[in-house]
Order: C-alpha cells, then structure tokens, then sequence
C-alpha cells in the first residue's frame, strides 16, 4: 500500500505569543487597503486589541479616458483622506480552546476611545471554533454594531498561509515552502524522466540478457572476502533484464519450472533449482557450478508434462526509476554486460522496491496465466517432494 506524503497540521500555539500576533497582522496586510495598521499590542496596555488598522474608504468613481483609438470608459476609485477611514481592530490569542462564553468576554473587554466608531473586528486564535461559538461571535458583533466581522480560527489561518502570495510566511514561522517543494517536485520529475529516456536509449535492446545491479558503496567490487555471506546481503548482482514498465526496470530474480491446471487457478512449481540464477561464467559471485546437473531431472520431468499445462513461476523485481543513480553501457573484463547503478537495501531485497509473481504457460497460442498472492495463493502438488522443495528457503 503507497503511502500519500501529506503537511501535518501548523503547530500555532508553538509560536510565541508576540510572534503569533506577528503573524495575524502580517497575514492582515492583505486583507483590506489599510492606510495605516498598527501593532498595538506589541507596547502592552492594549485595550483588549493587538492590531488597529484604518481601512482607506473609496467615497466617490470618476471616468478615466481611455486610449484615443477605443470609445471604452474606464472608472477609477478616488480616495478621499478626508472622507474618514474605517476602523479595524484586529485580537489575537494563542490557546488551544476557546469557548463561546470565553469568546463573547474578550469582545466586552475591547475597550474604544468616546471619538471611535469600530467598523469591523478580527479575532483570531490558534484553535478551531465550534458552531455555537461562531454564532455567538456573530451575535455580540451585531448588538455592538460591528459592520463587518471575521474569525479566524486554525483553518482559517492555515487557508490564509497556503496561498501563494503568503508562502513566505509559511517559510519564515514555520520553516518550509510549498513554492520550494513545487521546484524540488519539478526537479525530481525532471531527473526521474530523464532516466528513463536513459534507461529507455542504452537498454532497449538488452531485454532478456543479464545486466549487474550494482551498489555505488559497494568499493571492494570486484572482491569477496566471504561468499557466503555475500550472497545473504549482497552489494551487486546479475540478473535477467525483463524491461520497462511505468515502475521501474523489471529483473527476473526467481524462475522455475512449472505447471498450470486447465481452468488456470491451481499451479505447482520445482524450486529446487532457481533457474534464473546464471552459470558461473555469467555471475562469478552467485552462479551454480552444479547448474546443470541439478536442473536436468527437473526438466525432464517438466518436459513429459502436457504441453498445454507447462508454465515458468517467474517472480519479477522492480527497480523505481528515481533510485537508479547512473548507467554503465561498457561493463568491465568482469562482467561485460551494462552495469545499472542502484541504491542497495540490507538483505537479500537489495535494489527492489517491490515484487510480482506470475505463472505463465508456455505454447504460443492461448497462452493463459496466473498471479496468485503468495506462494500457498492457489498452489498444489504436482511436482515430486525433492523437486517443489525451495531453493535455500522455506515455504
């Protein structure tokens, strides 16, 4: 199951209190065509505010010519400063909850000069508010005779920084960008098509033949001080290539002998022998010099098979197009085939991301196959004990 990469949730009341009016006020600049805003709550003394903005008011529309060549009349706002300004009062608190009795009190607490008529009023919090206290506010606002008024809760806050035009805020009170994000997405798209073109140019006509996987740390290639435990925790290895698909580079990394019933749900398969693992001279690490003495009962038992119900069990690896740092066409006087430069995983994974299996007849015609979940997903015994028995595994 993928995993969606998502932004947590804005940590708010983290800020400290002056640096979230800060905010507030910053994300204010905005809002309205303030003639002044002012950050009165940064002296103390406040009276029950922490913001006072004066709201340019447009009093009268005057005809603007237009270019002597279009009979259009634009209009333009005048501004009168004698006409008065609006008042703003902009409250800020950094809690976690803020009920609606709670709410209504800061409001009886907003104290204004005899000469001031409060035209409209910003509360904002570092919490969410439920319904009873958005309407309460609403309420108190209407009997004091607030024209306008808005509650900007922690959605509110959090819709006001992810705009575009406030994606500086983001980064400077919380440390990330979704500008930069976007650019650092374009960037890993861009690298991660043009591998593919790469990988697309040189390998195109290398399916079906063996290709190294091979780890950029891996510094002691070609040597191997321990085989054994080379093999439970490789740095490189060669495997089939099977082609592109919108994943990654598909490896054959298990292929066995196999059978599939006439309806093309039960399957058996002789694992005693990985034939997708290469003779000795093809993969000087992990080949089989008894390859072929090993695999020739199980073919011959394979082959007196009906040929309708004869099958390879193949399990494909992906390698994702994003960890594929480089591509080698030339090889070396070890193993010439192209190396493909992967980040490695512990364990026998290695550089795949991810695995299919599938069992797949092998006539030409009517061709039929299956992929079952896991290896007990729909499997029978068709195959003798000593030959269905895993290849240095368990079922």
């Amino acid at each position: 199951m993928v995993t969606s990469r998502t932004i947590g949730p804005l940590h708010f009341e983290d800020l400290d209190p002056k640096r979230f009016e800060d905010l507030v006020r910053q994300l204010a600049y905005e809002f309205k065509p303030w003639r002044r805003l002012e950050a009165t709550g940064r002296a103390g003394a406040d009276h029950g505010f922490d913001a006072r903005g004066y709201e340019i008011v447009a009093n009268s529309v005057q005809p603007v010519d237009a270019a002597d060549d279009s009979e259009t009349v634009e209009e333009r706002a005048v501004f009168d400063e004698d006409a008065g300004d609006r008042l703003w009062l902009i409250q800020c608190k950094r809690e976690r909850a803020i009920g609606p009795k709670v709410l209504v009190k800061y409001l009886d607490d907003t104290v204004l000069s005899p000469d001031e008529t409060l035209h409209g009023l910003v509360f904002a919090a570092a919490c969410d508010f439920s319904k009873a206290s958005r309407d309460g506010f609403a309420r108190k606002c209407r009997d004091i005779g607030v024209s306008e008024w808005h509650l900007w809760g922690k959605a509110e806050l959090e819709d006001r920084l992810f705009r575009p035009e406030n994606d500086h805020l983001l980064f400077a009170y919380f440390g990330f960008s979704l500008t930069i994000r976007r650019r650092s997405q374009r960037t890993d798209l861009r690298a991660r098509l043009a591998m593919k073109r790469k990988a697309h140019r040189m390998l195109k006509d290398r399916v079906g033949a063996s290709l190294l996987l091979r780890s950029p740390d891996a510094t002691n290639y070609p040597y191997v001080d321990d085989l054994a435990d080379f093999k439970k925790n490789p740095s490189w290895v060669v495997w089939a290539y099977r082609g592109m698909s919108h994943e990654g580079l598909q490896f054959c990394v298990e292929r066995y002998f196999a059978y599939l019933s006439d309806d093309g749900k039960l399957w058996d398969a002789a694992m005693a022998v990985n034939d997708a693992k290469s003779h000795l001279q093809d993969d000087p690490w992990s080949g089989d010099d008894r390859y072929d003495e090993k695999r020739q009962p199980i073919f011959e038992f394979w082959n007196d098979i009906p040929e309708f119900n004869r099958a390879w069990f193949e399990v494909v690896g992906v390698v994702p197009f994003d960890q594929i740092l480089d591509i080698d066409d030339l090889g070396d006087e070890y193993v010439q085939a192209a190396h493909v430069y992967v980040a490695f995983a512990p364990g026998e994974n290695g550089p795949f991301k991810k695995f299919v299996a599938q069992v797949e007849t092998i006539g030409r015609w009517d061709r039929r196959s299956f992929q079952p979940g896991d290896r007990s997903d729909g499997r029978i015994e068709h195959f003798p004990g000593v030959l269905r028995k895993l290849d240095d595994k368990s079922e």
